[in-house]
């Protein structure tokens, strides 16, 4: 018997049956857009499809040109793309799963002169302002969602997808948000939701019937001017009744001001939503954002809130989650943390999309972890996520590995970040790498501080320093007051600060440390009940677009903020998260200062001079702590001595002990995982 009936319970479809309920959901990873990239992007999906998803979505292709998120984007528009697809379709099918296209037209959202909308209105994440579509180009526009189906299915995919939510072209349609038309396609509900349910029925005329066609529907806008349950529930039906054969759920559009798929949200706090769906339709219903291991994908399903489980980047980070799930192994799951550093952020830089926990994923055709030619006995230094990553590839192609970890646990940063209100995910990353230590043999020795002498002597062949990073503490009169702690002495040692502290340092560290002194009592990323009431979430949807108004706990202290740049406070975090951080500080009313130049701690405080444009005012911030966030240093003096006694071994240095930087986790597992695929 499984440990996780519902999931791994066969769906029929009529025409055709999905082997389980779970969805590996869309997403763009930018090797969509060149046609040469296409035998890479067969590789990423086959793999997943080995690793038993019954259902594959893939990134979103425009059915047009109007409809390119960046300029010469990923579309398919006419027959001599076939055989790029085919790759594709091909590889998934060898393993017995399904896989569909994703359509997506992005409307007012393309980073293109050309785009288009329903109506004129700029949107707030792109430059450009959209066209109007004229009524004739409305109806071409779903002409070309009929042909780019009928194409896919001659390309051999089992269906398609229709991305009717996030605040593309669809819902750009449906919302008075965006549409402003007075013809045909604007005013009346019945009227805005005409282009989504034309499209349906060209697509059925074009492919067929015997073609699964998933409505990716927007559940929850949560936007102002969005759609209310009752609406929602209307179009859910109508879709239904013009033969859509699953609704998938679409959470929160991208200007939206809520967080939908961050770390800090819990998991699964949105399938009360799919459930309020699911109880008004009869086709399968998807359940999607933040469901990211077997437990929670099988409470989901058992409750009756969905039919299936959509993931997208649990499957980045770990193609063959499905495979460990049915073998009950769900502790050998590389779950995704949610972090986006390597898979959203990278595709709003127009960057190849990959995995921080994870950077085979999107270069399984480059970075592969084969047998080892010849067995080594390696040793780690550090176990830290860059030591544990090489590690484990290095056992995983059968050398022979020991870590040396000077501290009695392993995780590293890992430890600190988890401690993070919002970033509790970053303990399942050291729970997997803490199983694949036990299942590969790894020798692990804590609390052992290795020498050099020892190295040396123990017969190693290569050896991997990863011994990380230490706080940097600035030179600064007072900095040895008891009043300063470093970020790693707070968070190691749980140090109690007073009512009022100053936070030297605003990168990803300093931010942390705010929201952890700015909370007392529960996270709310661990209880969705009081993370809908922080950020004003009514998923009922009894508002239009299911907004309410946020309930703010206030910070148990007062908190300073402080960087010594002028820029705007936050400007270095990740594009997709930073946002949160910020709000969640604005919200925690924490004084952001900018311009800050620090001259002195003493018994009153932290003395500064702040710049702003040609004023200098020197302040006194009266503060009971204040702590350093002032950046790290490599921790590499191992390194140097076993480089200076020039060594038989082979020697390396990697992660944070290479490079100090922002405690760049993403660069160190990347370069841990590349190094052990070479050893």
């Amino acid at each position: 018997m499984s440990a996780y009936p519902h999931i791994f319970q066969p769906l029929d479809l009529g025409f055709t049956q999905l082997r389980n309920r779970i969805v590996m959901g869309s997403m763009h990873t930018g090797l969509e857009d060149k046609p040469e990239h296409f035998d890479k992007l067969a590789a990423y999906f086959e793999e997943r499809a080995r690793g038993g998803v019954g259902l594959i979505v893939t990134g979103g292709f425009s059915p047009n040109a109007e409809g390119d998120l960046i300029p010469a984007g990923s579309k398919l528009v006419d027959e001599s793309q076939l055989p790029w697809h085919r790759l594709v379709t091909e590889a998934v099918h060898r393993h017995d799963s399904k896989i569909l296209l994703q359509l997506l037209h992005a409307g007012r959202y393309g980073y293109t002169p050309a785009c288009v909308s329903a109506s004129d209105i700029k949107s707030p994440i792109s430059p450009f302002r959209p066209k109007a579509m004229s009524g004739e180009e409305v109806w071409q526009t779903i002409r070309d969602y009929g042909r780019a189906a009928r194409l896919a299915r001659q390309a051999g995919y089992d269906g398609v997808e229709i991305m009717g939510s996030e605040g593309y072209l669809i819902t750009q349609m449906i919302s008075l948000r965006t549409n402003q038309r007075e013809d045909e396609w604007g005013g009346s509900y019945e009227n805005r939701i005409r282009f989504a349910l034309e499209v349906v029925r060209e697509i059925r005329r074009q492919a067929g019937e015997d073609f699964i066609l998933m409505f990716r529907l927007s559940m929850l806008d949560l936007v102002e001017g969005g759609s209310t349950h009752a609406e929602i529930v209307q179009l859910a039906q109508a879709l239904e009744t013009e033969g859509v054969n699953i609704l998938n759920s679409g959470i929160g559009w991208h200007e939206a001001r809520v967080p939908t798929i961050v770390t800090s949200v819990p998991r699964a706090a949105f399938a009360e939503v799919t459930a309020n769906i699911r109880q008004q339709v009869k086709i399968p219903v998807v359940a999607s954002n933040r469901i990211n291991m077997p437990d929670v994908a099988e409470a989901v399903l058992a409750s009756g809130q969905a039919d299936l489980i959509s993931m997208a980047r649990p499957m980045l980070a770990d193609p063959d989650w499905v495979a460990k799930a049915a073998l009950g192994q769900a502790d050998e799951i590389n779950t995704c943390i949610a972090c986006n550093q390597a898979c959203l952020d990278h595709t709003f830089e127009n960057k190849l999309s990959s995995c921080l926990v994870n950077p085979r994923a999107c270069n399984e055709t480059r970075l592969q972890y084969l047998a080892a030619e010849q067995v080594k006995k390696v040793a780690v230094i550090g176990a830290g996520p860059a030591g544990l990553a090489c590690a484990v590839v290095a056992a995983q192609r059968g050398h022979q590995v020991t870590i040396f970890e000077a501290r009695e646990q392993i995780g590293g940063q890992f430890n600190l970040a988890a401690k993070i209100p919002g970033k509790e995910e970053f303990l399942e990353t050291i729970r997997y790498f803490r199983t694949m230590i036990s299942k590969l043999g790894i020798e692990l020795k804590l609390a052992c501080r290795a020498s050099a002498a020892e190295l040396q002597q123990a017969g190693f062949e290569e050896v991997v320093v990863a011994t990380g990073v230490q706080p940097r503490i600035p030179e600064l009169p007072g900095v040895d007051h008891a009043k300063v702690v470093s970020y790693q002495q707070l968070l190691a040692e749980g140090r109690q600060l007073g009512g009022r502290v100053a936070i030297m340092g605003a990168g990803g560290i300093g931010f942390d440390v705010a929201e952890y002194l700015s909370l007392e009592g529960k996270s709310p990323s661990l209880d969705a009940e009081l993370w809908r009431a922080e950020w004003g979430v009514d998923i009922s949807s009894q508002q239009a677009g299911g907004l309410t108004r946020p309930h703010i706990e206030p910070s148990p202290r007062k908190l300073y903020l402080l960087q010594r740049k002028t820029s705007s406070m936050g400007k270095g975090l990740n594009k997709t998260t930073g946002w949160v951080h910020k709000a969640a500080m604005k919200m925690k009313q924490v004084e952001m200062i900018t311009g800050a130049n620090y001259l002195s701690i003493d018994d009153q405080g932290l003395h500064i001079e702040v710049t702003d444009g040609d004023a200098v005012q020197q302040r006194l911030l009266d503060v009971d702590h204040i702590v350093l966030c002032t950046g790290q240093e490599s921790v590499n003096s191992l390194y140097q001595e076993l480089q200076a006694a020039e060594p038989a071994f082979g020697l390396h240095l990697i992660g944070g002990a290479e490079k100090a930087g922002e405690l760049d986790a993403k660069r160190a597992i990347k370069m841990a995982s590349e190094l052990a695929a070479q050893l």
